[in-house]
Formats: C-alpha cells, sequence, structure tokens
C-alpha cells in the first residue's frame, strides 16, 4: 500500500508541474469548505488534464486506458469557494502498468500559496475493451518520466 508521509516542510518547487484548478460554488458543502470528496475530483483532473497536455491526445482514445486503483488524502487546511487552486503532480513510481502520483493542493494567497492538502493516486493501464492489465502506452511513459522524482 502506498502512503505519502510528510516529513518537514512541502513546498510547491517540490513538484514539476503545478496544474491550475479553481473551486466552484458547488465544491462547498453545507459547513462552507469544499468537501472531502472533491478533493480527489481535483487529483483526476489536474492528473488527466497534464496527460492531454503533456501527450498532446485524447487520452480516452488510447488502446489502454489508465483506470484509478487506489487514492488518499491527506487534509492540512480548509479550501472554500472561491478559491484559486494548483494542484503540484509528481511521479514516485513508474512501473510496467502502473504510474504513483504524489499530489498537493496549494490554495493561493497573494503572492504565496499555502499547502491545503497532500494525496497519492495510481493509475494502473488496462487494455480499453478487456480491462485487463497492460503496458503504459509509450506516450504516457514518455510523459510520465519528466515527473519522477526520489
Amino acid at each position: 500500500m502506498s502512503r505519502l508521509i510528510i516529513v518537514g516542510v512541502v513546498t510547491q518547487q517540490q513538484y514539476p508541474v503545478l496544474w491550475p484548478v479553481p473551486t466552484r460554488w458547488a465544491d462547498n458543502d453545507h459547513y462552507g469548505h469544499v468537501n472531502n470528496v472533491t478533493y480527489y475530483s481535483y487529483f483526476d483532473t489536474a492528473v488527466n488534464a497534464w496527460l492531454m497536455r503533456a501527450t498532446s491526445t485524447d487520452i480516452r482514445e488510447l488502446p489502454a486506458l489508465g483506470v484509478v486503483a487506489q487514492t488518499s488524502c491527506q487534509y492540512l487546511g480548509s479550501i472554500s469557494f472561491p478559491d484559486q487552486l494548483q494542484v503540484g503532480l509528481r511521479i514516485s513510481r513508474l512501473g510496467r502498468s502502473s504510474i504513483t502520483y504524489d499530489l498537493a493542493i496549494f490554495r493561493e494567497n497573494g503572492e504565496s500559496l499555502e499547502l491545503a492538502a497532500t494525496g497519492v493516486f495510481v493509475h494502473v493501464y488496462v487494455d480499453a475493451g478487456t480491462r485487463k492489465p497492460v503496458e503504459i502506452p509509450e506516450i504516457i511513459r514518455t510523459a510520465a518520466a519528466e515527473l519522477v522524482v526520489q
């Protein structure tokens, strides 16, 4: 089981990509902050939007699809509409058929970014027809390799 453990200070400089994701009116819950499940939507949006931009292709049309096999989130600060967010992306593991993304959600606060959450998001690549695991498509692997950190 993958788990992101925070040691020391997490900063935006530790993430090769920061993907902008705005909050939406509907993201807030009855308590006046973004509901916990919405953080997973931000992760999903940032990863897949980045993949489409980095590969210059519609990843939904590839013969292999990245399906989510695991996610986790550690909540560190509150966010609320109309906050503007930056989702930090990096890859901690690039396997044969899976990619493990380490993610961070930062809230824009004037000239700085405040850490609101960290998470793990695992894509396992499967054949689009059979849903059996397959190797990561080369176009995805090439893009993902640029985000691998130790």
